[in-house]
């Protein structure tokens, strides 16, 4: 399945759209809106997606709760929008 780039930035929004501005997403949880049934290859071009949009300072990438480097972040995360707190 090919997915652009695009796509899966603009779903990422879309996901964090429809919570709360203080909730996260998991990538798996984009991966699966976009391919319910085969969702697992699109694990790291999520995590890639969320990187880019990371260094755009529109997400911060965390895990345990707090703010990570996305590009050096091992095992599982979450997405949520970034905080100027």
């Amino acid at each position: 399945m090919a997915v652009s780039d695009r796509e899966l930035e603009e779903r990422i929004r879309a996901l964090l759209d429809a919570r709360a501005d203080s909730a996260s997403i998991c990538p798996s949880d984009v991966a699966r809106a976009i391919a319910p049934d085969d969702w697992r290859p699109l694990m790291e071009p999520v995590r890639e997606a969320a990187r880019r949009l990371a260094d755009a300072g529109e997400v911060e990438v965390t895990r345990k709760g707090a703010v990570v480097d996305p590009r050096s972040a091992r095992g599982p995360i979450r997405i949520r929008w970034a905080r100027t707190e």
